[in-house]
């Protein structure tokens, strides 16, 4: 059978990228060469194969081009992104429809885009801004209101694309604060002021708005902070990957929720209808004797009797099951019981 593609995503195909992201993310480097050799060692080109149907392929030329497009966008990092837009043209120049499936670029995200140019630019990462432009110029950009095409015929609820932690940009801000140049002008800012306060001898005790070896303290706490948020990082991966699975646990997690769901159908027996309850009486008095009558009569004592049980109770005969036949209301005492006399067919006039 074809296969049925998700709405924006596909999870093969997504584990098939991130492999693929890994791999030039274990290079440490954002050349497009680095990128092309990997490409070409998983041969992914191979991805648009074995697809019939030109509808079918273009769908599926779509869903690529979503899968990639996601991880040149935030809040993957900087090198992750340039391996996005390098399977961006890789996807849009290996594609087997024409015309080729454009990338959807929203409103929302061109701010994103021109920093990550300028970024580029600056560090002198000219590779990147060549494949950029290269897109560009090949109107491989559609340029959208919203990411995603709209329908009528969406689900409620879409579905959350898991993010892989490990390609996420951690906060840089704290290792800035850790650069020589930083270190130095705040080393410089403090020895001004403690030499201003020396000059000043009126303040000299009495102003205190720094604290001594400001600098070393304050490279201190910036390293352990880093130390401590890359444990923490490294951590929660191994976790993610390998968290054991306790049988105890599951056992006693499914013989709570069976308690739970046996209590509420108790519950739910309890607080039936009184016409419900009603109804199921008679009908269990109806297909019995007038033993089980006199039997259901003892048990519900504010129940009033049948009209049979009363009869019985009021002519004092036994409740036992008698030898009558059922449809004679009388019968002499002797032990000859009449027969049931056969219908003649039409009646004389």
């Amino acid at each position: 059978m074809a296969p049925k593609y998700a709405d924006n995503f596909y999870e093969p195909l997504t584990e098939d990228v991130e492999d693929l992201l890994g791999r030039f993310q274990q290079k440490d480097s954002i050349r497009f060469d680095d990128f092309s050799a990997i490409w070409r060692d998983m041969r992914f080109s191979d991805v648009f194969l074995g697809i019939f149907g030109m509808g079918e392929m273009r769908k599926f030329c779509k869903v690529a081009m979503i899968t990639a497009a996601k991880y040149f966008l935030p809040p993957y990092c900087f090198q992750i992104r340039v391996g996005g837009l390098y399977l961006i043209y890789a996807f849009y120049h290996t594609q087997l429809v024409t015309p080729p499936v454009q990338i959807r670029l929203a409103l929302r995200d061109w701010d994103y885009v021109q920093k990550f140019l300028q970024d580029s630019m600056g560090c002198g990462h000219l590779d990147v801004v060549y494949i950029y432009r290269k897109l560009v110029s090949s109107k491989a950009f559609h340029y959208t209101a919203i990411p995603h095409l709209l329908t009528f015929q969406k689900p409620k609820r879409p579905q959350k694309q898991k993010v892989c932690s490990e390609m996420l940009a951690r906060a840089t801000a704290v290792k800035e604060l850790l650069s020589e140049d930083y270190l130095e002008e705040v080393t410089n800012i403090q020895n001004r002021y403690e030499k201003m306060k020396q000059d000043l001898e009126e303040v000299r005790h009495q102003a205190t708005m720094t604290h001594i070896q400001f600098t070393s303290r304050l490279k201190g706490t910036l390293t352990e902070f880093v130390t401590w948020q890359q444990n923490t990082f490294h951590q929660t991966n191994n976790e993610d990957k390998e968290k054991p699975i306790d049988e105890e646990d599951s056992r006693s997690r499914a013989t709570l929720l069976a308690s739970i769901k046996k209590k509420s159908y108790g519950k739910r027996e309890d607080h039936r209808s009184k016409s419900r309850r009603h109804r199921q009486e008679v009908v269990q008095s109806s297909s019995s004797g007038p033993e089980q009558e006199h039997e259901g009569a003892d048990l519900n004592p504010g129940r009033p009797l049948s009209l049979r049980a009363r009869t019985w109770k009021t002519l004092g005969k036994n409740t036992e099951q008698s030898e009558l036949a059922p449809w004679l209301l009388s019968a002499p005492d002797h032990e000859g019981v009449p027969l049931r006399q056969k219908w003649q067919g039409r009646y004389k006039q």
